[in-house]
């Protein structure tokens, strides 16, 4: 759920000799690692290129690999669930946000090009995990370019991980203060430290994420993707149906105000003070294109919602009767039913709350009605889904972090416990020192998103795939995606720090 991005699968399946360290999604939080070699390329040299196996060592003897041969065991069907759960994650929450700093019109238009471009770049890596025989990005990057293709891949979903994480945690931070003052019938706060999302994220943290990170095994919490998936779906159903129960913004103006006064005498002045007129109409006709410094936010927040790539590969691996012509008819509709999953989110969102949209729209819905039990389950299920996830999506930059460090040692539980601590203080004091999720979003999208949507694929491909001269289509092609992710990458990093040095934020949700 909460690209909550992501890596997302059903089950984990973790291998202890395994020599790659991590993979990972957007978004949020479907993690599998294979547990045997990739298989040996077929011998029979008239069988269809496409339906041909893998050779990760070509040094190595044949019979070894036939005898570790996996065909994969997962059904086409399941595969497109597990990439969708790669798929999904807290960039939904955005998504709305995004879609009014841009218009309606020109959402779609980014929405269809980054979506497109993400299916394009699995598509490179595809191909060039074929050509590298390897299905870990990480080793696909050593195979390019050394250690330093190593170090840029894992870097990379470190980078995302870590997002993803620290967006979970916000929601927390800002979501559990909401839901204990919903139990408790508890309108306003007197500054109890138990409705300080600050205290309440270190307590969740230490009381509940803590203990199942610093299991050697996540088991069960394989699992909880598929929850995660459910409570999107759940999410997106309600933000439907609240379209048609909560009256437009200038209502919703007034309902704001009523929260402060319990009268309200010039509803006319009020409404001009917030730049509408006494019907609302200015403010709620929909608007589709729109400039402004938030604008700037979009193409990451979107890239950060379509990261999956490092669950590519381990789900190509256990896809039954495994192809890449079959994988990427899995992609396509895991693809498809995520843009439209993303696209109502964003839409019904917008049109609820037009330029009223939080960067995090689920904590939008608090501003309207305090007691609403359908939201208040949304947000339970919200909240247990992102919790059960951090240490999900914690197991592999460890495992990342071990791998960098730490390759030949054996196990130890004073490194294995220091590790955790380290990757779980630093974000805890990132989402608490991080005054807004959309600055999260905008960063891991601009840079580590980016790096693993646009240039690492296209980068790989067209260092390891040799039988294509460097002139051919398929080979400029790569390189004019490899050109436009430093563009994107480059060009929204410098936008976003130029926002953040003209317009500071002016604090937490």
């Amino acid at each position: 759920m909460l690209s909550m991005k992501k890596t997302q699968m059903g089950r984990f399946n973790i291998s202890p000799d395994e020599d790659s360290s991590s993979y990972s999604s957007n978004s949020d939080f479907n993690y599998s690692y294979p547990t045997k070699q990739a298989a040996l390329k077929s011998h029979y040299v008239d069988v269809d290129p496409e339906n041909q196996n893998f050779l990760l060592e070509s040094n190595l003897g044949k019979k070894k690999y036939e005898s570790d041969f996996n065909p994969g065991t997962t059904s086409f069907g399941m595969s497109v669930f597990n990439l969708s759960n790669a798929i999904v994650g807290s960039g939904i929450l955005g998504l709305s946000f995004a879609m009014a700093n841009t218009g309606i019109a020109l959402f779609i238009i980014l929405l269809t090009f980054v979506s497109i471009f993400s299916l394009y770049s699995v598509h490179l890596l595809l191909k060039t995990a074929n050509e590298g025989g390897s299905l870990s990005y990480e080793q696909l990057g050593h195979k390019a370019f050394g250690i330093v293709g190593k170090l840029a891949a894992s870097g990379s979903i470190t980078m995302q991980n870590i997002g993803a994480m620290s967006s979970y945690l916000f929601i927390v931070k800002s979501e559990l203060p909401l839901v204990i003052k919903a139990l408790m019938n508890d309108g306003e706060s007197n500054g109890e430290w138990y409705l300080e999302g600050d205290y309440l994220v270190l307590l969740v943290s230490l009381v509940l994420i803590l203990p199942l990170s610093l299991l050697r095994n996540l088991g069960y919490l394989g699992y909880t993707s598929g929850l995660s998936l459910l409570c999107m779906v759940f999410f997106l159903i309600v933000v439907i149906c609240k379209k048609f129960q909560i009256p437009c913004p200038l209502e919703f103006a007034l309902i704001l105000n009523e929260t402060m006064n319990n009268t309200l005498t010039h509803p006319t002045a009020f409404a001009s003070e917030l730049g509408l007129n006494a019907t609302g109409a200015d403010t709620c006709k929909p608007r589709y294109f729109i400039f402004n410094s938030q604008t700037v936010y979009a193409v990451p927040i979107l890239t950060f919602s379509f990261v999956c790539h490092p669950a590519v590969l381990p789900i190509y691996e256990e896809l039954k009767g495994r192809s890449r012509r079959r994988m990427m008819n899995v992609s396509k509709i895991s693809f498809f039913a995520m843009f439209l999953m993303y696209l109502f989110a964003a839409l019904f969102g917008y049109l609820t709350f037009y330029e009223h949209v939080e960067p995090e729209l689920l904590h939008t819905y608090s501003s309207v009605k305090k007691t609403d039990i359908l939201l208040l389950i949304v947000r339970l299920a919200v909240l247990m889904a992102v919790t059960l996830t951090v240490p999900v999506v914690i197991f592999p930059i460890r495992s990342s972090v071990t791998q960098l460090l730490c390759a030949a040692k054996d196990f130890s539980w004073w490194r294995h416990t220091l590790i955790t601590l380290c990757i779980l203080g630093f974000t805890n004091l990132l989402v608490i020192f991080v005054p807004d999720i959309r600055d999260i979003f905008g960063f891991i999208g601009a840079s580590a998103a980016a790096m693993l949507i646009f240039i690492l694929p296209s980068a790989f491909y067209i260092k390891l795939v040799k039988k294509e001269p460097m002139k051919t289509v398929q080979k400029m092609g790569a390189l004019l995606f490899l050109i436009s992710g430093v563009v994107v990458m480059i060009g929204s990093m410098a936008l976003i720090v130029l926002d953040w040095v003209h317009n500071p934020p002016a604090g937490g949700p």
